[in-house]
């Protein structure tokens, strides 16, 4: 594999600037997308049709497609389908209890060993004798719904995560509906399972859909799930979970390498993909786009603080929105 065989993504536009002091340090482009109720655009940046890994962002998606396939989960259970949680004790236990619930443990479980993302949960964990385990990795709530998929359709649970096995092939079916475009690319995500190409365009149609979705549709019980617990969905201090405690009826999922999506209840989105990767500016930027649609409040989860000797000195901010800092050659004014 040469570097010569791929095509280099454009970088797209600002989304946010890094201040120390009265000089940007460092600039986070990409490619952003907020839409309004009836899907009319708001604000654009960069380009919302450019094909990325939206990741983790696909889960709640991904978790309508397990319902439709037949799995049984309650409502936490579905919540923690969709997460990309701490590794936290409840986490765990719901883990555990889908598993249970189809006849299988955690020893069925084939994502990545990881520890919990949480560190006072990751010190208790090692304190009991306990390595990284793929109970405690971020996305067994995502796996352990799979399994218990593949035994409600009646699929093989070996080799479940491949992107040839049934399970991961209707998974792929159910995102590019749900996103209203064609799966180009396959890969293979961090935890080990398949994961679908999209674009921000897509990943924000998808969660609108979900927002908005009739009541008694798999769509529906997804927003309505993550609604009703929040912390199952991420976990103490994460912004996934404190954004949903704050903006009444919102679903948001956050994805690894800088990827965001949002959808209010009215199906008013944001979604965006940070191009370096970086998740440091994914919380201001996602409280720039909900302004822009009406949502606001006092949001602690979206303050991104830059620190010198511990303390704040600067901050990374929006380069969006009323509240975007103005930025010239010779620094930051305002």
């Amino acid at each position: 594999m040469t570097a010569s065989m791929f095509r280099a993504p454009a970088a797209g536009e600002v989304l946010a600037w890094v201040i120390r002091g009265t000089l940007v340090e460092s600039v986070h482009a990409g490619h952003l997308l907020v839409r309004s109720a009836d899907g009319a655009e708001v604000l654009r940046r960069g380009d919302p049709d450019q094909e990325i890994y939206a990741r983790s962002s696909l889960k709640p998606l991904q978790a309508v497609g397990m319902l439709r396939a037949g799995v049984r989960l309650d409502d936490a259970q579905l919540a923690l389908a969709c997460a990309s949680h701490n590794g936290e004790l409840r986490h765990r236990e719901v883990a555990l209890s889908i598993l249970d619930s189809v006849g299988l443990t955690a020893a069925d479980l084939d994502n990545t060993p990881d520890l919990p993302l949480e560190p006072s949960a990751a010190a208790a964990w090692r304190a009991e004798g306990n390595d990284a385990a793929p109970l405690t990795q971020n996305c067994s709530g995502k796996h352990a719904a799979m399994l218990s998929t593949c035994v409600a359709a009646g699929w093989p649970i070996d080799g479940y995560r491949g992107a040839d096995h049934p399970l991961q092939r209707h998974l792929v079916e159910t995102v590019a509906e749900l996103t209203g475009e064609p799966v180009r690319h396959v890969a293979v995500d961090g935890c080990g399972a398949a994961q679908p190409s999209s674009t921000v365009r897509g990943l924000a149609r998808g969660f609108a859909r979900l927002a908005t979705a009739a009541d008694g549709t798999p769509e529906h019980r997804v927003a309505e799930a993550m609604r009703a617990d929040p912390f199952l969905v991420a976990g103490t201090g994460r912004e996934d979970t404190e954004a949903m405690r704050s903006v009444p009826g919102l679903i948001i999922k956050g994805g690894a390498d800088g990827v965001h999506a949002a959808a209010l209840p009215d199906g008013a989105t944001v979604a965006f993909k940070v191009s370096d990767g970086a998740a440091r500016p994914r919380p201001t930027v996602l409280a720039a786009g909900l302004r822009l649609l009406g949502a606001d409040g006092d949001w602690p989860w979206a303050q991104v603080p830059v620190l010198g000797h511990g303390q704040p000195v600067g901050a990374v901010l929006a380069a969006f929105g009323p509240d975007a800092p103005a930025v010239t050659g010779a620094g930051v004014h305002g």
